[in-house]
């Protein structure tokens, strides 16, 4: 059942076609059956696990989506981009960007009995990277899929932008209030200018954070040296058309911008 819901997920995600639902054959309904799905992702795809990503860290993005709670996803080879990129536009009806704050880890945190802490997950860090995650579902409406199916459905995932590793100052810094400063523009001319906070990933991007590495525990997964997690987004998302340039402006800790594509 997982691998079949996995297969129709990646073919409506190769082809840019939508689901109302999966099949009934396949149809998770649970949050573990959505979860098993979405492991087969890299199976049928062919692609590589690089990371992951958490959806709705915010209490509007878990109103918009009609879930009680975050959910993790794969971030998969091919799907991943430096900044500066222009990223496909072609098959996206979500289309926004989400200016998020990700970690890469230095060293494994593997499953375990007891819940890890703040300090030990941070400790495991390696280092803190300005992003964008250009997200999108297989599913529509998405917003009527529930939990299970938005599990299956890589939790929204689709590109994601990675920016240069900030400087070890970050360590230092209240992630909670940090401001972030976004601006999309279509060729030279401004469209609009947004703002967040870190505050509103979970109350802080390191909660964020540990949140996964502890969901991931209790799934027997591992996160592991090298991987990539972006932990939401810190503002409302940027509503993008084809052609724009995304650009969120995190101070001393670094920009990442993204060219959402013409075609």
């Amino acid at each position: 059942m997982a691998k079949q819901a996995a297969q129709a997920i990646w073919d409506h995600w190769h082809t840019g076609q939508v689901l109302s639902a999966l099949p009934p054959t396949c149809q998770p309904v649970t949050a573990a059956q959505g979860y098993a799905a979405q492991a087969q992702l890299p199976v049928v795809s062919g692609r590589t696990l690089l990371g992951w990503k958490i959806a709705a860290t915010s209490a509007n993005g878990q109103a918009h989506i009609n879930v009680g709670g975050p959910l993790a996803g794969r971030l998969l080879s091919g799907m991943v981009f430096d900044s500066g990129a222009t990223v496909p536009s072609a098959g996206n009806r979500m289309r926004v960007a989400e200016p998020e704050f990700a970690f890469t880890m230095a060293t494994d945190l593997p499953p375990q009995a007891l819940p890890y802490t703040p300090q030990e997950v941070m400790a495991a860090v390696a280092s803190l990277h300005p992003a964008i995650e250009v997200p999108d579902s297989r599913l529509e409406p998405f917003t009527q899929a529930g939990e299970a199916q938005l599990l299956a459905d890589n939790a929204c995932a689709r590109h994601f932008v990675l920016g240069p590793a900030a400087p070890e100052l970050w360590r230092e810094l209240d992630l909670s209030t940090y401001p972030v400063h976004a601006r999309v523009d279509h060729g030279s001319t401004l469209k609009y200018t947004r703002e967040g906070t870190g505050g509103n990933v979970l109350g802080d991007p390191r909660t964020a954070l540990t949140w996964l590495a502890n969901q991931l525990s209790s799934l027997g997964i591992p996160l592991q040296k090298g991987q990539v997690i972006t932990t939401g987004t810190c503002m409302v998302p940027l509503e993008l058309e084809p052609g724009d340039c995304a650009n969120a402006d995190y101070g001393p800790l670094g920009c990442v911008h993204m060219i959402f594509s013409e075609t």
